[in-house]
């Protein structure tokens, strides 16, 4: 059963409403520690099978990187891991400043190598989904606390 909610001529599903879509920095945390929590966490790509050779699967609905969950809870629809928008980018931006790989902070701030930096931090071997998600919900406390 689908809840909806009607506006002006035409009914959304509630979870493409536009209340429900993360609008701030920690809002994108949350929403991403959760779709993590739900699908995953997957290393060394956005996605299994990105170019869908032989999955049919949604890409929202496979395990997803950390960056590929950002991007995708701050697409429009909400499902899009290889969408890129200002609040995107954004949070990857606020979140390799959080993140340390090998002792090392992200060594500069082009979205290019941020996004890198995040990557790098989630495909370190033995990292979990459990991890990923904590960090996603740590950094979404500290810049509530910090606006």
């Amino acid at each position: 059963m689908t809840t909806s909610l009607q506006t002006s001529s035409r009914v959304l599903p509630l979870h493409q409403s536009h209340q429900a879509r993360p609008t701030t920095v920690p809002a994108v945390f949350r929403a991403a520690a959760r779709l993590l929590a739900r699908n995953g966490h997957y290393q060394g790509d956005y996605c299994p099978d990105p170019f869908d050779r032989r999955s049919t699967s949604p890409h929202a609905e496979r395990p997803l990187s950390i960056v590929a969950a950002i991007r995708c809870v701050a697409s429009p629809g909400g499902d899009n891991p290889h969408y890129i928008s200002e609040l995107s980018e954004l949070a990857v931006k606020v979140l390799a400043g959080r993140l340390e790989v090998d002792g090392e902070p992200a060594w500069n701030n082009e979205p290019f190598w941020l996004q890198t930096h995040v990557a790098h931090w989630g495909d370190v071997e033995g990292r979990t989904t459990e991890s990923a998600v904590a960090v996603l919900e740590a950094a979404a406390d500290a810049n509530e606390v910090a606006a």
